[in-house]
């Protein structure tokens, strides 16, 4: 897989990612919910946070705003970090495998990046009204933008048995969390250098045979 190759799955998973999440901030009001199917939903909420909408200042003494710009900075050093590995596993013409999964990863760290970046100055905010592009009054500022989710999957969706011990008679939802097209890129290139790993990092043996095909 080439530097060409590479660049299109980005860019396409890119437009994909920030249409959709466009289209979602511009349409749906926070909270609300579409049903596509009994197991599929569009549910449009915003993550502040990092992954399962954790805040740096649920676990540190910082205040929100802190919290938020020390995780954005992190995840630009770290979609720099993703973009050199990218590059040099390219110019080594290491595994298509490889190059495909850091391709996934690279590509939805800087989709959701550019919501924690710029959509808290081109947005106003979602808050019981559809949000407009590139308002007049944004609801944030650079580097403090929060992240579209709204992909939801309540696969599951019952109340648990009252002879249950603990969480008899409690609701249980499986899968709870809500992403976007991002997320599932990122979620799809990890998978994929853990369930193909040996084709990801194949012996060097196997590396130059690969290597071979395609220059053949």
């Amino acid at each position: 897989m080439n530097l060409k190759k590479s660049l299109i799955v980005i860019i396409l998973i890119l437009l994909v990612d920030q249409i959709s999440k466009i289209y979602i901030k511009t349409s749906f009001i926070l909270g609300e919910s579409h049903d596509v199917f009994g197991w599929f939903k569009i549910l449009f909420i915003e993550n502040e946070g990092a992954a399962w909408g954790t805040k740096l200042s649920d676990l540190l003494p910082i205040s929100e705003p802190v919290g938020k710009l020390i995780l954005t900075i992190f995840r630009i050093f770290a979609v720099f970090g993703i973009g050199y590995w990218l590059w040099d596993i390219i110019r080594k013409q290491s595994s298509r495998t490889l190059i495909l999964a850091v391709s996934l990863i690279f590509a939805g760290a800087v989709g959701n990046i550019i919501d924690s970046v710029f959509y808290g100055i081109i947005f106003d905010h979602s808050n019981g009204q559809v949000a407009t592009l590139f308002a007049d009054e944004a609801y944030g500022s650079l580097f403090h933008g929060k992240v579209v989710d709204m992909l939801y999957f309540p696969l599951v969706d019952t109340t648990w048995p009252d002879w249950v011990p603990s969480v008899g008679g409690q609701r249980f939802r499986f899968f709870e969390p809500v992403f976007n097209i991002a997320d599932t890129a990122i979620s799809t290139g990890v998978g994929i250098l853990i369930v193909f790993n040996k084709k990801a990092f194949p012996k060097q043996e196997e590396k130059k045979e690969e290597v071979a095909d395609q220059n053949a």
